[in-house]
């Protein structure tokens, strides 16, 4: 259970309890609003609802669907939950 909040123009962040390991990632291309990322200097995620572009992301993945929701401004409470 975590807290997304405003962050610039773009996105929604969420602070996570921990860092993620960064093995295994690499740059990525065609960056997209509905892009779900990881910002590993902070540790954070992002959650995209316009253009970016930036370094230092690993992108976790895509929204299904509309991200309309994240236009919405204030901070939220979200749910991550593993799907088996």
């Amino acid at each position: 259970d975590l807290t997304i909040e405003d962050h610039g123009s773009n996105e929604k962040i969420a602070y996570l309890p921990r860092k993620l390991t960064e093995d295994g990632s690499g740059p990525f291309g065609n960056e997209r609003p509905g892009d779900l990322c990881y910002f590993k200097p902070w540790g954070n995620l992002a959650m995209y609802y316009a253009d970016y572009r930036w370094d230092g992301l690993i992108r976790l993945g895509r929204f299904d669907g509309s991200f309309e929701p994240l236009r919405v401004r204030g901070k939220f409470p979200l749910r991550i939950e593993r799907i088996r």
